[in-house]
């Protein structure tokens, strides 16, 4: 069968782009492919579940743009197909004053993006909603909120099925060959031909994207985080969510304190290099993605760069008495034996050439492909108005 629109990956992204494209133009043969058994299993089934407002991107950029609006459609998609969520609010919090400077430039970061309602606090005002957290000052972000990523995947994929449209599990694709008029998909198992391509590949986005841009100049470089659970017995010390002032060279928010959607808390997310594009486990390990990486000349500078934030990740990773110290900079009273070892995720994180870790969102397209190079957090808040955005490019080639 030739389709219109062939879709490559699962993920948040992937699902949203479908979505949206037949919200246009339902009458579309749509096909999406996954080399998985399933959906949503790799980066949109393994993060926090947090629902981020755009506080920190910097304004006018992909992130802020795409995040602020996402949130509100997001909100919206939950509401109208009873997917559950939850407005807890977070907290980001200084705990010296050297950190102060930045907090203030992520307030007015927030404020030029539109958030309404974000507070500057002191010690005392944290206190009255954090009565555990120590720290110098605060911004209070009421629109974060916390959901099932997983869950809402799963919901646009119910919504996709009720159009002409189909799914494959268990088909990695290998090759995408762009002709004349249409495009030849050739996974492990069979070759698909349609008139657009869009890739979605997540931790492997980089590898598809090269089937058709050889040049392309960037890597995915992936990177473990890791979570701790709280014990039921003092869940009590966090009552929303609870982040630290993020490291500005660094492109991760540090580890923090997070409610889910099911009713447990979290620690972490520290940000450790994985040896294995899809490596959850400390010794996870893949030769010819280690030597990639290792191999790769933007990861050199990166290395030279922050070699010390990373040793200081890697020491947090093996140790649980680091880890507990950096949690309590933020809540003094919690303790080793409050911290169950919980689950990890993988962070596809672009590397160009020359050593820049990508921070915004970077799409290659040409006539007849659109390849989703970097989508990392907030990418699945961002995921419907990202989604809408490939739609109105896809149909506009289409048409």
């Amino acid at each position: 069968m030739m389709y219109d629109v062939i879709i490559v990956g699962a993920g948040i992204i992937g699902l949203a782009s479908a979505l949206k494209i037949l919200e246009i133009n339902p009458y579309l043969k749509l096909l999406i492919i996954e080399k998985e058994n399933t959906i949503a299993k790799h980066q949109t089934g393994n993060n926090s579940g947090v629902i981020h407002s755009g506080v920190y991107y910097k304004p006018g950029s992909l992130k802020a743009q795409n995040c602020v609006e996402g949130y509100n459609m997001l909100i919206e998609f939950c509401k109208m197909n009873n997917v559950k969520y939850e407005i807890c609010g977070k907290m980001i919090v200084a705990t010296s004053e050297k950190e102060v400077p930045i907090l203030n430039l992520i307030y007015d970061r927030g404020v030029k993006n539109g958030l309404s309602g974000l507070k500057k606090m002191t010690l005392d005002e944290i206190n009255e909603i954090e009565p555990y957290v120590s720290a110098v000052s605060g911004i209070f972000v009421p629109q974060t909120g916390i959901v099932d990523f997983g869950s809402v995947a799963r919901k646009y994929l119910e919504l996709i099925l009720n159009y002409s449209s189909q799914i494959v599990f268990n088909h990695k694709v290998a090759n995408i060959k762009i002709k004349s008029h249409n495009c030849e998909v050739i996974s492990t198992n069979q070759t698909f031909e349609s008139k657009i391509v869009v890739t979605c590949a997540g931790l492997y986005a980089d590898k598809v994207a090269q089937t058709t841009h050889p040049n392309l100049g960037i890597k995915i470089i992936p990177f473990r985080g890791e979570y701790y659970k709280i014990s039921e017995e003092k869940k009590y010390l966090v009552k929303s969510l609870i982040y630290p002032v993020p490291d500005p060279s660094f492109p991760f928010l540090g580890v923090h304190f997070t409610r889910t959607i099911n009713g447990e808390v979290e620690a972490g997310p520290n940000a450790v290099l994985a040896f294995k594009r899809e490596g959850y486990k400390k010794t996870s390990f893949s030769l010819f993605d280690t030597f990639e990486t290792l191999t790769w000349p933007g990861f050199h500078k990166v290395l030279k760069k922050n070699y010390k934030t990373g040793l200081g990740e890697y020491y947090r990773s093996f140790s649980k008495s680091a880890f507990v110290k950096a949690l309590q900079r933020l809540v003094p009273e919690i303790s080793k034996n409050d911290l169950i070892t919980g689950s990890a995720g993988v962070r596809a994180q672009a590397c160009s050439r020359d050593g820049g870790l990508l921070d915004d969102f970077f799409i290659v397209e040409d006539k007849r492909i659109l390849h989703v190079c970097n989508a990392p957090s907030p990418a699945a808040t961002s995921s419907l108005a990202i989604g809408a955005n490939i739609a109105k490019r896809i149909i506009n080639r289409i048409n």
